[in-house]
């Protein structure tokens, strides 16, 4: 395994809390919270702690966006429907959070000549009018890479941060293996 070091940066979860939720009535149980039904057709609720944001929709789905970590997501999560508990005693206290998205970032500390990369890495899409990253779509762990020129890296689509640290050091590997850093 190579050692390259990846950081978190945005963490996505949902929980589904099997009820639907009258928007209106829970609104007022959250500080701060956002909710203009022409705009947007949930409630937008910031947390400063954990700094999150959470959606909340009538269906009684919700999306946490913003963590860094996933204990953090399921903490924000938690802490919004506590809060929605406030008003409406019927939310169920079990409920199950999904990590949808984790979002890391890593610095290859090596320049990328992009066009080569494109040409002798498999599974890429380079159209550097258009977006000056490669995309580069790995099946197993089932991620996405961003590669730019400078070297830095961007995985999204990983279920655990695992997948992502594995996704970035098999990119590097195979780059190596290539001859393309």
């Amino acid at each position: 395994m190579t050692d390259v070091e990846i950081k978190v940066e945005n963490i996505v979860s949902s929980a589904t809390l099997g009820k639907s939720i009258d928007l209106p009535s829970v609104a007022p149980a959250l500080e701060g919270v956002e909710y203009n039904q022409e705009n947007f057709p949930g409630l937008v609720y910031k947390l400063k702690e954990p700094k999150t944001a959470a959606l909340i929709f009538g269906s009684g789905k919700l999306v946490c966006t913003g963590a860094k970590s996933v204990e953090d997501s399921k903490k924000a999560i938690h802490i919004t429907v506590d809060q929605m508990r406030t008003l409406d005693p019927d939310i169920p206290h079990e409920f199950e959070i999904k990590i949808q998205n984790i979002v890391a970032s890593a610095n290859l500390k090596k320049t990328l000549n992009l066009e080569a990369v494109a040409l002798d890495l498999e599974n890429t899409e380079y159209e550097p009018e258009q977006f000056p990253g490669l995309v580069y779509r790995l099946d197993e762990p089932k991620v996405v890479l961003l590669l730019f020129g400078s070297g830095k890296v961007v995985c999204t689509g990983a279920k655990t941060f695992d997948d992502a640290q594995l996704g970035v050091e098999k990119t590097k590997e195979r780059l190596v293996e290539l001859n393309l850093i």
